[in-house]
């Protein structure tokens, strides 16, 4: 392991936080003053830069041969989300979201005590986590929150709506974080320092999501830019769309579309979406869910004219399929209740919502909880499946899925024809064995570790039963945001935030192990990673 390569790629990373933090304390300065904006931001933002300065200046590598390899490629990656995730949980810390340091200024005539103080920063930093890791779990609630119906000024207070009487500031800043980290810190400092070190595919292959990734340009940098330019031009379109064409206003357009591209599912009041009520809102954001859980590799061929090459992917065909079965078989199921009492536009209206939702972003809208069994399980199994590979979505990736299918077919053919020889095929094109087993040894250590989760849990919080702890596990790991049971739209904060400690420190930990894949992180474990060369 060669730690001067380590240290300059987390000083970038942990450097290039600063920029979105001081972008979110102008907005404060101007729209809540100086003093807020200093106590909150400006805090946070000399720490990144102090600390990145102090990575990367003594770590200065001028050999173009000391590149980026995937040990250290992946080593940095999987450590550099842990500095990112606590500074970004110090402005909610120091900005009064969760009980902090400043809490006399936030709400006068009040003082926390140590252990108060040290139960925010754990909040704040499981908000960071959820954030960062496009989960969506949030434990912003009367419990913890003081600033839920303070009514400090210069906020935007909603009565009984937690999530709505919080600064705006912070709320951006939520929204920011899932932005941010929906297409990954690291790939945004690929733009920057791809030229200077190399080695960049094998961080790209470390941070993005699913098994692969495509090379759109001659170079990593020209990859990354065409991927960002993606990025940022459908989020300025959404939050156009939703602001000109909805009854949104400025504030939540924006910070829906923040929200909405990296499947982070965020909101601006507790109800998220369902607050809205409003089938032309659910229609647009619909939409950008679905952009987001297909490969942004086909997105750049549409852009670039040549859209004729994204039917022939299996995997999008295999991903639309998918939707439509769920969808039909929910908007069925549910218009045949009779205690939901939902006419057949209405069923058909929520569950093609919840059916492309549950695999990206986790908006709800409606309350799916007080849906039937049935429809239950099929979001259950949309969890676990998520998105595709190369999108900003979660789960285990379709692609897995079907090659793992496909496997199971060739060892059932087998069996019937042992002397015939079956290749395991897509897009066709030939899977090399050695892909294969990377893709079982993600499953394998996927089911390990949510049955890990599902004992852990259980274990620590006796209360739960079984939906509580099985969607929990799927939904922290699958980084998807709301579960079922107690854990669903209807009440999330309230659940999460009647967590313990270490089922919160264990919660943390899942979103972290699930927004890398978990072979990232796994590959820590291994004695060979930390050895010097």
């Amino acid at each position: 392991m060669r730690w001067e390569v380590v240290s300059l790629v987390l000083g970038w990373t942990i450097g290039l936080v600063s920029l979105p933090l001081m972008v979110v304390g102008l907005y404060s300065l101007f729209t809540e003053g100086l003093e807020p904006a200093i106590r909150t931001f400006a805090i946070p933002t000399l720490i990144s830069i102090s600390f990145g300065y102090a990575l990367v200046f003594p770590a200065r590598v001028s050999d173009p041969s000391a590149r980026v390899r995937d040990r250290e490629a992946f080593a940095s990656v999987a450590l550099g989300w842990i500095p990112v995730v606590i500074i970004g949980a110090l402005p909610l810390w120091l900005g009064g979201m969760f009980h902090g340091p400043f809490e006399g200024y936030w709400n006068p005539g009040q003082d926390n005590s140590v252990s108060q103080i040290v139960y925010g920063l754990l909040h704040s930093w499981f908000e960071s986590m959820s954030g960062f890791t496009t989960t969506g779990a949030s434990l912003v609630d009367p419990a913890t929150s003081p600033l839920c119906g303070s009514g400090l000024v210069g906020i935007n207070e909603f009565e009984g709506d937690c999530l709505g009487s919080q600064r705006k500031s912070l709320i951006l800043w939520r929204s920011i974080s899932q932005w941010i980290g929906g297409m990954g810190v690291i790939m945004l400092g690929l733009l920057i320092f791809s030229r200077a070190l190399g080695g960049g595919m094998a961080l790209a292959r470390a941070e993005l999501t699913g098994p692969s990734i495509s090379n759109l340009g001659t170079t990593l940098e020209s990859t990354a830019r065409k991927l960002w330019a993606i990025y940022i031009g459908l989020t300025l379109l959404e939050a156009i769309l939703l602001f000109q064409f909805t009854r949104m206003d400025a504030f939540d357009s924006v910070n829906y579309a923040l929200t909405t591209m990296p499947s982070g599912g965020f909101g601006t009041t507790d109800g998220g979406i369902m607050d809205f009520d409003d089938t032309i809102i659910e229609s647009i954001v619909m939409v950008f869910m679905l952009l987001t859980c297909i490969n942004f590799s086909l997105l750049y061929f549409a852009f670039s004219g040549r859209s004729n090459e994204i039917w022939k992917d299996e995997e999008l065909r295999t991903y639309l399929l998918i939707v439509l079965i769920a969808w039909i078989a929910m908007a069925v199921n549910i218009s045949r209740s009779e205690e939901l009492d939902y006419g057949i536009l209405e069923s058909i209206r929520h569950s093609i919502f919840q059916a492309i939702s549950i695999t990206s972003t986790g908006y709800s809208s409606a309350n799916f909880s007080d849906w039937p069994v049935f429809s239950q399980f099929v979001l259950l199994i949309l969890m676990i499946i998520g998105a595709s590979s190369g999108s900003t979505g979660g789960g285990l990736k379709v692609l897995r899925i079907r090659i793992a299918f496909e496997l199971a077919k060739r060892e059932v053919i087998k069996i019937i024809q042992p002397r015939k020889v079956v290749a395991i095929r897509f897009n066709q094109s030939i899977v090399d064995q050695e892909r294969v087993w990377i893709i079982l040894g993600m499953i394998s250590s996927w089911m390990v570790l949510v049955t890990a989760s599902m004992l852990t849990i259980s274990f620590l919080e006796p209360d739960l039963d079984m939906v509580d702890v099985l969607s929990v596990s799927i939904s922290l790991l699958g980084n998807t945001g709301p579960a079922l049971g107690d854990f669903g739209p209807s009440g999330a904060a309230a659940s999460w935030a009647g967590l313990s400690t270490p089922s919160l420190l264990a919660s943390t930990m899942l979103m972290w192990l699930g927004r890398l894949e978990l072979l990232t992180v796994l590959v820590l474990l291994h004695p060979r990673t930390w050895e010097s060369d």
